[in-house]
Order: C-alpha cells, then sequence, then structure tokens
C-alpha cells in the first residue's frame, strides 16, 4: 500500500507484516500530544496545554472503537507527565512509560496490556524521536512519523510519514482496507462537531470494521477534501446543519437560494462531479424537508391510507406572505382552520428565527405576530400532551413516546383567560406547558402509552414517505386527535439523533440502512 509523505508528496510504502491485520491501537507518543519546549520552559509556564489539534483526535480516538493509549519516556518532567496522566483519564484512555533504553520491555509490557485488541498497533510519533521510531519499527508496530522532512524518515520503507495530525485517521483508513482486501464498506461523515459526537459516543462511527463490514472515517476541513471522499464508498452527512443562510425571494426556490458552510458546499461540488458516488442522503431530497409548505404538500398523498377506521394525515394548513391580506379570514375557514392555530416559519431550517413559532387564540392578534413571513399557519390538533417520535432508518421502523403540549383548552389559561395573549417560543428551546394537574385527561391516551397508536397505519405512511422524500434516515412526530384518533404528522425532520432508542438496537439498525443504501446503488449502477 502507498500513501504519501506529507511534505513531498512522494509515494510512501507502508506494505508490512500486520499482525492481527487490521489497526487495532494506536498509541500516541508525548511528542506529538505535547508543546515543542523544554521541561524548564514548559514548567515555568504550566498553563500550556496540548498541541493544537491533540484533543479533537483525541475525542475521535476515544469513541472509534480502536484502543488508545499515550506514551512518554522516563524521567519527564513531573507537569508534563501530570498532564499526559490527567489526559488519559480525561479521555478514559491507557498509559505507558516507554524506555528507550530497554524497549523491549517496553513492548511487551504494551502487548501484555492489550493481548485482547485483535490488531496491529500503531505507533504515532515525531520525527524529532528518531531514535525511539528507528528501535520500534522492528518490533511489528506499524510507525507514523508526524511532521516528517523529506530523506529523513521517509528512507524507510517500513515507516508511515504524515505531515498533520488530521492525516492519522485517513492512514488508519488506507491500513485497514488493505488489511481487509478492500472488502469493507468505508463510510466517509461530516457534520458538526456537537452532532458527530453525539453519535460517536453510542459507538455509531467505529473506524473499526462493524459486524456488516462498515468502517467509519471522520472527513476534515483542515484537509482538502476530494482526496479523502476519494477513498470513501458512500457519504453520510447532515446538510440541513450545514446551511448559513436561506435567501427569501417570494417562493424559496430551493436549492438556489441556499448557502451551505465551505465544508458542505465542497461536498456538493464533488458529489456534483461524480455522481456514481453515494450519498445519504442526495441534497436535492433532503430540500423539502426545508420547507414546511412543501411537507405539507406531500403528507396530502397520504390521505388514502386508513385502518380500523382511523386514517393518517398531515395537518390542515394555509401558506400566508402577508397577514393583513383582505380574505384572510375566509382563507382560514376554506383551508378548515379554526383557531387556535400554530403558525410557523415557512423555512424550517438555516435561518436564525426558523424555529420561532406562536399559538394564536384571536384573528386580529395575527397581524401583529413576530412569526417571520411567509409562514405555514397550520391546525393545533388536541392530543392530550402526547407526541410519538417515529424514525425511519432504512427499513426499520422505532419510536419513542413523549411529552407535548396541552390540549387547547389548558392553553387558554397559559395564554390569560381574558386577554388571549399568542403564546411566542422557539421550539428548540421549550414548549408551552402545563402542571399535570392541568391536562384535561379526557383521552385514555394521556397516560403516554404506545397502546393507542395504529403501528400498522403509521408503517404504511413511512413507507410512503420513504418513497415520496427518497430519504433513508429521516424522522417524523405523530399525535392522536381526540375524539377523531386521526393520526396528524405535525413534523419531518432528516437524520435526526433517535436518541430515544437504545443504543444496541439503533445503531446497528443505522449501519444496516446504510449498508442496504449502499448495495443498492452499486445494483443500480451496475
Amino acid at each position: 500500500m502507498l500513501v504519501q509523505c506529507g511534505h513531498c508528496r512522494k509515494p510512501v510504502n507502508t506494505e508490512r507484516d500486520m499482525v492481527g491485520g487490521i489497526v487495532g491501537g494506536v498509541i500516541l507518543d508525548e511528542s506529538v500530544l505535547l508543546p515543542t519546549q523544554s521541561d524548564q520552559d514548559y514548567d515555568d509556564n504550566p498553563s500550556l496545554q496540548l498541541q493544537p489539534g491533540a484533543e479533537i483526535l483525541l475525542r475521535k480516538l476515544r469513541y472509534s472503537g480502536i484502543r488508545t493509549g499515550i506514551s512518554y519516556r522516563p524521567g519527564l518532567s513531573f507537569r508534563k507527565a501530570s498532564l499526559l496522566k490527567r489526559t488519559a483519564m480525561l479521555y478514559s484512555i491507557d498509559c505507558f512509560t516507554l524506555d528507550t533504553s530497554s524497549t523491549d520491555a517496553s513492548v511487551h509490557e504494551v502487548m501484555l496490556s492489550w493481548r485482547d485488541i485483535g490488531g496491529s498497533i500503531l505507533y504515532l510519533v515525531s520525527d524529532g524521536k528518531k531514535d525511539i521510531f528507528l528501535k520500534l519499527s522492528n518490533c511489528g508496530w506499524l510507525i507514523t512519523v508526524l511532521n516528517t522532512e523529506c530523506g529523513r524518515a521517509c528512507e524507510s520503507s517500513s515507516i508511515i510519514c504524515i505531515n498533520k495530525l488530521d492525516e492519522l485517521f485517513l492512514t488508519i483508513c488506507h491500513l485497514n482496507r488493505k488489511a481487509t482486501g478492500n472488502s469493507v464498506t468505508t463510510v466517509g461523515y461530516i457534520m458538526k462537531p456537537s452532532r458527530e459526537e453525539d453519535f460517536a459516543k453510542r459507538g455509531a462511527f467505529p473506524m473499526y470494521p462493524t459486524h456488516n463490514g462498515l468502517m467509519f472515517l471522520p472527513l476534515t476541513l483542515e484537509l482538502p477534501l476530494s482526496p479523502q471522499l476519494q477513498e470513501v464508498d458512500i457519504v453520510l452527512h447532515k446538510a440541513t446543519d450545514e446551511i448559513i443562510s436561506i435567501e427569501l425571494s417570494g417562493s424559496l426556490g430551493f436549492p438556489n437560494n441556499i448557502t451551505f458552510t465551505r465544508g458542505m458546499q465542497e461536498l456538493k461540488s464533488y458529489m456534483d462531479c461524480h455522481v456514481d458516488c453515494c450519498l445519504i442522503d442526495p441534497l436535492d431530497n433532503i430540500y423539502p424537508v426545508l420547507d414546511r409548505l412543501e411537507i405539507q404538500q406531500i403528507l396530502l398523498g397520504l390521505e388514502d391510507l386508513k385502518t380500523s377506521g382511523y386514517k393518517i394525515r398531515g395537518a390542515h394548513y394555509l401558506k400566508v406572505d402577508d397577514f393583513d391580506e383582505p380574505d384572510f379570514i375566509q382563507r382560514l375557514s376554506e383551508a378548515k382552520l379554526s383557531l387556535p392555530c400554530i403558525v410557523k416559519p415557512q423555512v424550517a431550517c438555516g435561518v436564525s428565527d426558523a424555529h420561532s413559532m406562536a399559538i394564536v387564540f384571536k384573528v386580529e392578534d395575527f397581524k401583529d405576530l413576530s412569526v417571520p413571513l411567509p409562514a405555514v399557519i397550520q391546525e393545533y390538533v388536541n392530543h392530550s400532551s402526547t407526541l410519538y417520535k417515529f424514525y425511519v432508518l432504512g427499513e426499520k421502523i422505532f419510536h419513542a413516546v413523549k411529552k407535548s403540549t396541552p390540549n387547547a383548552d389548558i392553553l387558554l389559561k397559559l395564554s390569560g383567560a381574558n386577554e388571549l395573549r399568542p403564546l411566542v417560543f422557539d421550539s428548540l428551546k421549550s414548549l408551552p406547558s402545563a402542571n399535570e394537574k392541568d391536562h384535561s385527561g379526557d383521552n385514555d391516551c394521556s397516560k403516554a402509552t404506545s397502546d393507542c397508536i395504529d403501528h400498522g397505519l403509521v408503517r404504511d405512511a413511512a413507507k410512503c414517505l420513504m418513497r415520496s422524500l427518497g430519504l433513508t434516515i429521516f424522522g417524523f412526530d405523530v399525535v392522536i386527535q381526540e375524539g377523531s384518533g386521526d393520526h396528524v404528522i405535525v413534523d419531518v425532520n432528516y437524520l435526526p439523533s433517535f436518541k430515544e432508542v437504545p443504543d444496541d438496537v439503533a445503531i446497528p439498525a443505522l449501519w444496516d440502512a446504510i449498508k442496504n443504501k449502499f448495495d443498492s446503488s452499486k445494483k443500480t449502477t451496475t
């Protein structure tokens, strides 16, 4: 296998006998974690921390499925050693001393501790510690040298050379693909750090092959994106988190009016030129989720679904560009809307006030409403404060039951019995709520169990939405209308966290959805 030297970009041979095959463990030498200064300088300035980028590296390795450790030399200053030990505890990783005067004994100690890793050990060290990595190059470890000067470390065919910490993950990906005979499916993923960490903590993104042959590679903007994308078979993204702005000019006009982050824009440009690369999911399929009006129109296609006397549908709605329209009241009536109503911006995300909403009780209060236009006025459904969150991961469907906003009579109390002020809120932060004693309890479903919902009906709706939207992983919220029993879908979103589903169930389902999507795309292109 060949990788490139970080400086000269010349190919460097990394073929070697790999103990146990794939990379099962990574040891980070002190030299790639600590600032490059003398012990005395460091002790005189104890506020100094790890090298830039080291904490990001450690966070990603912590949840990668690859055993991780830190090594340092005997005699290291007390402050430096203490920092490394604290770091190891913080990230739940191992800490070793590595004595160059007795390399065999040090290696033996590590191998005893890590005898169950089931793969090779990759040792990352800086090029300033040539005495260490040349000795270790004969111990069966995969030696990777950081900040290599051409002609020094690259002279050995058993040593891998990289120029940035960010290149380590790409190196591991190279080695593991080679060790498995390229039989794994490599998933490159890109999303904002907080969401990435939420998924990674649950074990969703292992760099070690999964039971169904997936391996995950975090894509980074610290390196050119195109070479990274050439190493992956499928790309997983959360594009709805990567929108900087949306220009509103009459109709939304997706996708022309969307400004993405630099990384998502680079990804979009790459995918436009490489249509054979599998993407979960294509941006064209995600645009409808950004537009609450388009989602409402798609939900109209569910009205033919019925079972046991119940039906599933979207909420009644009306799109408005101006609350002062002369025929506004008539249009509300024609749309089957009665007060109270909930008002939402037409744009579902990507603008600062996309989640600014209001529940309105009087027609005259629409005029001074702070909800941005254009907006979608939606039927407010009495649903006993019970919300059903459904998650679609490929062919599998899961759900969770959550507390929701109270019925209209309780909302009236919250708004002020005499003034009936609109209830304005940000749906990402908090929802109008009531004390437990205030709930009307008119419906047995107020106990928030899943017994009241028709699962077969919702599964049929999920399959219809999957076909209509062309999405692999998405979620939608359902409430059950008191009296009629109608199952009303009030929201649809792309790549939700599905955090209410247990990890041992949700994560394998996520992997299966990704793998099945890839296998399906290969059949389509052949």
